[in-house]
């Protein structure tokens, strides 16, 4: 197992470095001059060659890249210019938010995806079976951001049952209690999209494994119809699931962008598109590096996970 993860990691590596290329190519293609976004008014083109020497937008890309990557590899970001502070202090401090969020998501979503998906098989056809498939569409096909904003003024405004925006209260609070009241709404709504995909797929690997020789022996042998279920079939369609988990995954982090931006929830989401506005190059590549490293993590521990369930995979 340690080599198989050790092959891993090192298979990662060129997927992070193209993943590097890919990032700084897309913001050196944004149009606009980024020394005149950040100087304003101050924008005089003495001022302007001043900050693109210091940013090193006076060389050519293969330059910036190779200097931002050896930066890159020595753990420095660089500098945030419209905050004033090192990049990689600022994405660790939102990221932990982000972190919190896309993780009660990504639980959530594998915890309903998953307990609905084995009741939607084993009720195949049933009442129970029905009603799933109709949430499941309807949450596939809702977008998020609009299902965040209904649950803003069914929740918060109307009812005022949860807060509709921040992480913790302004006065008071702070507390784990705190975190979690303000949390629900947000990690709701980016979990729906995430539990309809994770359902479908799992109810798809039930039903299949549900009619495999073995299943009918083990009921033959007079197991109960629970343990047939638990220990012996969604054990099997569980190493069908783990890889679709970890994609989602990287849909809970990619839509923790706009659903912070709903919720003004302080993660890498809402720092990214404040990045964007003031066109802060080396913040917007650095948030966005760090979150595709992450989810190429993930799908690393889904692989992991997938290879300890399914024995035959080594």
């Amino acid at each position: 197992m340690a080599a198989y993860i050790a092959k891993r990691l090192l298979a990662a590596i060129p997927v992070l470095f193209g993943l590097s290329i890919i990032v700084f190519l897309i913001m050196a293609m944004i149009p606009g001059d980024p020394a005149t976004a950040i100087l304003g008014s101050y924008a005089t083109p003495e001022n302007v060659a001043r900050l693109n020497a210091d940013l090193g937008l006076d060389k050519s890309l293969p330059q910036q890249y190779l200097i931002w990557l050896g930066n890159l590899l020595q753990g420095d970001l660089g500098r945030s210019y419209a905050l004033n502070r090192p990049v990689l202090d600022e994405v660790l401090e939102r990221f932990s938010a982000t972190l919190i969020l896309a993780g009660t998501a990504l639980v959530l979503c594998s915890i309903l995806g998953l307990l609905a998906g084995v009741i939607s098989a084993v009720r195949q056809y049933g009442l129970a079976d029905k009603l799933i498939t109709v949430l499941v569409l309807i949450g596939i096909s809702t977008p998020s951001f609009w299902l965040g904003l209904l649950l803003i003024l069914a929740f918060a405004v109307k009812i005022r049952l949860f807060p509709a925006s921040g992480m913790y209260a302004i006065y008071g609070g702070g507390d784990l209690p705190d975190l979690l009241h303000h949390l629900f709404l947000p990690a709701l709504t980016l979990a729906v999209v995430a539990t309809g995909v994770i359902a479908r797929l799992t109810r798809t690997a039930m039903l299949e494994v549900l009619r495999q020789d073995y299943i009918r022996t083990a009921r033959a042998k007079g197991l109960t119809e629970r343990r047939v279920i638990y220990r012996h079939a969604f054990k099997a369609a569980l190493v069908s699931v783990i890889p679709v988990i970890g994609i989602q995954a990287g849909f809970v982090l990619g839509g923790a962008v706009y659903i912070e931006t709903v919720f003004q929830w302080p993660g890498i989401g809402s720092m990214l598109v404040n990045a964007i506005s003031t066109r802060d190059l080396l913040l917007v590549q650095g948030g966005v590096l760090v979150v595709a490293a992450t989810y190429v993590l993930f799908n690393l521990a889904a692989d992991v996970v997938q290879t300890i369930l399914d024995p035959r995979l080594r």
